[in-house]
């Protein structure tokens, strides 16, 4: 039942979208995205990819971490694409030779002194390689590059590797699969490196990318959007953003409200007796009261030619009717899903309460109605020098 309910809720989200034509595909995916969280529903373990071509229904929805294949160099086809329960390194150190910057100099006397130095750069590479891989880290995946022979030393051990890999994903990575970034390698024990069920690379649309499943330490997942354009893709992002924000609301929040006439009367009575207290103010706390909120619906009511009388009406015996602007009619908005949660409106009517706050206080500082029915104080000589 509260799953069926959540739907509802994502899908009244998504009317009004772009992708409404395919809101019920997209309010079960949203629903299982947001189930997959654990209690704290933190927005961010929430990645969503987009990947031009195929349809909206190509869409899917990965229970883990996802990101795009990195740039590799050759070697990398060598590499095994698919692991079971794999140890997952996570870096940000550069495993690759670098070419000297233009304001250095060394100078040496001898070919062996040159060689020493290659040498030397030679071993400081290959000494890191060496300790990832007694690590028992299968999976590599570093912030900055890794060079071809990095690459080619990873796949003749039988290991993966990606380098260039954002900051986001890894950063999403060490939060479901464990352990920390690292910044050296001198120290890779069993408590610093991620671990997951499954690692794999796929196929999805033009694009190839790294899967992680079944990640330990926290839930989450990752929603691959598939579409034409990439406007039409940025755009399906952020209708999907909204109805997630919705039902993460609706779980946290268990009371819910809904927009009907009744509601709206009752605010607009406690916000006039609030106002009739105060004097000489009435005029421009119109605006800031919770009454705009009845106005609004009243030009609602008149603009699409329904009886404003009517969303004060119990159809029917019904206490959840109010306007219905599709079918320029009344209707019962608890059927029809048009519900938002309790802390949106207290939010709306703390935000309408302080500004009418700021308006009794700006006018009490400006305008002293005292004074502008006073005269001049009488009595007493003018101060000033005389004229001549």
């Amino acid at each position: 039942e509260q799953r069926r309910l959540l739907e509802k809720c994502a899908a009244t989200a998504l009317s009004s979208k772009l992708i409404s034509q395919s809101k019920d595909f997209f309010s079960k995916m949203v629903v299982d995205a947001v189930m997959m969280l654990d209690d704290l529903l933190q927005l961010k373990m929430i990645g969503i990819k987009k990947v031009q071509g195929g349809a909206l229904e190509d869409s899917q929805l990965v229970a883990g971490v996802a990101f795009k294949k990195t740039f590799s160099y050759a070697g990398f086809e060598m590499q095994p694409k698919k692991y079971q329960s794999p140890k997952i390194a996570l870096l940000n150190v550069e495993l690759e030779l670098k070419a000297e910057k233009d304001n250095a100099e060394v100078r040496v006397n001898t070919v062996e002194d040159y060689q020493a130095i290659v040498d030397a750069e030679w071993n400081i590479l290959y000494d890191k390689l060496d300790k990832i891989h007694k690590s028992g880290a299968k999976v590599v995946l570093s912030k900055l590059p890794i060079g071809d022979v990095a690459t080619q030393y990873f796949a003749d051990r039988d290991m993966f590797c990606a380098g260039r890999v954002p900051e986001e994903d890894l950063k999403r990575t060490m939060m479901a699969c464990g352990g920390s970034i690292q910044t050296s390698v001198n120290a890779l024990s069993d408590d610093v490196l991620g671990r997951c069920e499954l690692f794999e690379e796929t196929q999805i649309g033009g694009e190839r990318y790294n899967l992680l499943t079944g990640c330990p330490r926290a839930r989450t997942c990752t929603i691959i959007l598939r579409g034409g354009a990439q406007q039409f893709l940025e755009e399906t992002e952020r209708s999907l953003h909204d109805a997630v924000m919705i039902v993460r609301r609706a779980i946290k929040e268990s009371s819910l409200l809904l927009p009907t006439a009744d509601s709206t009367v009752c605010v607009r009575n406690a916000g006039e007796q609030v106002q009739s207290l105060i004097t000489n103010s009435a005029p421009l706390l119109s605006p800031c009261t919770p009454g705009t909120s009845l106005k609004l619906q009243n030009s609602m009511s008149s603009t699409n030619r329904t009886d404003d009388l009517g969303i004060y009406k119990h159809h029917k015996g019904g206490v959840w009717y109010g306007v219905d602007v599709t079918r320029e009619d009344i209707a019962d908005n608890f059927s029809a899903c048009v519900w938002e949660p309790a802390v949106v409106r207290i939010n709306a009517l703390t935000a309408a309460s302080e500004a009418a706050c700021l308006v009794v206080s700006v006018d009490e500082t400006i305008r002293n109605p005292r004074s502008s029915t006073e005269g001049p104080p009488s009595g007493g000589r003018p101060r000033g020098r005389p004229r001549p």
